[in-house]
Order: C-alpha cells, then structure tokens, then sequence
C-alpha cells in the first residue's frame, strides 16, 4: 500500500505588503476603528474633510412663466434645495412647486449632478395644483390639531382647579364634618361639563392620547364625589337623630297629662265632692252637740 504524501503549501503576497498589514493592528498604527453600532471600520482621516475640495458652484437658469430666474446652486445639490431658493422670486410655495428638466418632473430628493444638471442648465418651475391640495389639506389638519389641543388644555387646567375642591371636600367629610349636597352637586355637575367638552373633540394621534387621559381623570373624580354624597348623607343621617331624640323626651316631660288622664282626675274630684259625708257612730265626734236628747 503507497503513502500519500500532502505538503503545505504557503500562500505569499507577491508584493509583500501582507503581513505588513496584518501586522498592523499588533505593533503598527492601528487602521481600524469601531463604530457605535459595533461594526468594525477602517479609521477615518480626521484632517480629510479640512483638505476636502468643495464642490463647483454652477448657474442654472429656471424659467417660471414668461421670466427666467438665475440661481447659483451648489452643484451636488436637490431639487427640493433649488426649491426653496425658487420661493422667494416666483412667490410659490415650494412644496407646490413642480420643477422640470429635460420634460421630466423631479423629485424634490434628486440630486442635480445625479440627474445631469451643468452650468446655465434650463429648467421650468410651475405650481402644482394636486402638491398645493395636500398641503392645504395637511395645514388644516395641523390646525385642527393644535385647536383640539389647546381646547384640551383649557379642559385639563380647569379640571385641575375642580380637583382642587374634590381633595377639600374629601378632607372635610374624612374628618367627620358635613358637605352641603348642593356643593357636592355643584361640583360634579361642573365635572361633567367638562366632560362633555372632551366629547365634543374628535382627534388622532397623541391628542387622542390625551383627550382620553382626560376623561379617565374626570371619570374618577366623579366616582370619588358619588361615594363622597353617600357617606355625606349617611353622616348627615346620624347627626340629626340625636338631637331629636332628645328634643322628644325633653317635650315628654313638659308635656300636660292627656286628655284621658285630666278627664278621670277631675270625675274622681267631682264624686269627691257630691258623696255625703261618711256617718259616724261616736258620739264624742262633736264636743258642742248633745247625742242625750235624740
């Protein structure tokens, strides 16, 4: 049987410069660095972007109507950028802009060295109905918005001045003390106007998020005050049997004999008075009378 022989072949760089660079990161400068995300990267030249060659400032010329507008422009450049440089001497907004270059709409992210743009370049600039549309439509919603959230911000504050009195009226009647009803009517009454404030708001988003915050919160203050009412009444109940109570057996003891009563008193005085008197056998009842001559 014949051995195999395997010899190990060595792979060298043909310029030599392998192990130099492997070799770098042990006992060299060290090329690479880490960047925050944790990928490993070849290490910037932080003198690059002070030698770094600006790009060519170049003229094109936009035509908006019948009059041509020259603007300088960085030549690496979007369209959106040339845009907004547009709004000032065409009076459109430029999102209701549509600027065109070579018969062809750009989009506002292109870059204009990207799509072939060059020194004393033509384009057109016209508004555009459709982007003017959703701009109006999204500043009205905007606006809509910001009212709903300043009208639920009204709502918060003056929720915040009736919690006010819920904590006070709670500390009066947790202390044994007596709330008048129409306070305490008064108040949940207020609360539910706000609620129904918060009703009459519809939003989306975070403002949702808050309108409903809102009227969890108004929610629980109106528990608070219906069970703050029974424990007021029940309260109420127990003080003023006491009293009466009292005022009774007081009376009672003021209070003339009945009727009834008077009526056998005075019968029993009567019969008293009309009964002759008892006959009597002694004869000693009377010193000056004479009982020998009868």
């Amino acid at each position: 049987m014949m051995r195999v022989r395997t010899r190990a072949t060595e792979m060298t760089s043909t310029d030599g410069n392998s192990g130099a660079g492997a070799g770098a990161g042990a006992g060299g400068v060290d090329i690479w660095e880490v960047r925050p995300g944790g990928m490993l990267v070849q290490k910037r030249d932080p003198d690059a972007e002070t030698h770094r060659i600006p790009p060519p400032t170049i003229r094109v010329r936009v035509k908006h109507g019948s009059i041509y507008h020259e603007i300088n422009i960085n030549s690496q450049a979007t369209f959106g950028e040339l845009k907004k440089m547009l709004t000032g001497p065409t009076g459109l907004h430029h999102e209701d802009q549509k600027l065109m270059y070579k018969d062809k709409a750009r989009d506002s992210k292109s870059y204009l060295d990207v799509a072939g743009v060059k020194d004393r370049s033509k384009m057109v600039v016209m508004e555009d109905p459709i982007s003017q549309e959703k701009r109006l439509v999204e500043m009205r919603k905007n606006a809509k918005m910001e009212k709903a959230a300043k009208s639920i911000s009204d709502v918060s504050f003056e929720v915040d001045r009736l919690a006010g009195q819920v904590s006070a009226i709670e500390s009066v009647i947790s202390k044994g003390g007596k709330v008048a009803e129409k306070t305490l009517l008064t108040v949940t009454e207020l609360l539910m106007n706000q609620l129904l404030k918060l009703d009459g708001i519809t939003v989306d988003g975070d403002v949702k998020l808050q309108r409903k915050a809102q009227v969890k919160r108004i929610q629980e203050y109106v528990e608070i005050l219906d069970a703050l009412k029974i424990k007021n009444s029940t309260m109420s109940s127990n003080v003023g049997t006491a009293p009466q109570s009292k005022r009774t057996v007081m009376a009672d003891k003021r209070q003339p004999p009945s009727s009834g009563a008077m009526t056998t008193t005075e019968w029993e005085i009567f019969e008293s008075m009309a009964a002759p008197p008892p006959a009597t056998t002694s004869k000693t009842m009377h010193p000056m009378f004479n009982w020998d001559l009868i």
